[in-house]
C-alpha cells in the first residue's frame, strides 16, 4: 500500500516543525535549569556564610536555661 507522495511530504513537514520546536523547547529548558543552578549554587554559599554567624551556643551547643526565657521573665 502506497501513501500519496503530498501525504507523505506533509507529514515530513509536519514532523520537522514538531522538531524545530522540540528543539526550541529543550533550549529554552536548558537556559532555565542552568539558571536555577546558579541560583542554588549562591543559595548553598549564603547558607555556608550564615552557618558560620551562628555562634556555637545557638548552634545546638547547651546554654543557660536563663538564656532561653521569653523576654516577659
Amino acid at each position: 500500500m502506497m501513501e500519496h507522495p503530498h501525504n507523505t511530504e506533509q507529514r515530513l513537514t509536519d514532523l520537522e516543525i514538531k522538531v524545530s520546536f522540540t528543539e526550541d523547547m529543550v533550549d529554552q529548558l536548558n537556559q532555565v535549569i542552568v539558571r536555577q543552578q546558579r541560583q542554588i549554587d549562591l543559595l548553598i554559599g549564603e547558607l555556608a556564610r550564615l552557618r558560620q554567624q551562628i555562634p556555637a551556643q545557638e548552634a545546638g551547643a547547651p546554654g543557660n536555661l536563663r538564656d532561653e526565657l521569653p523576654p516577659h521573665y
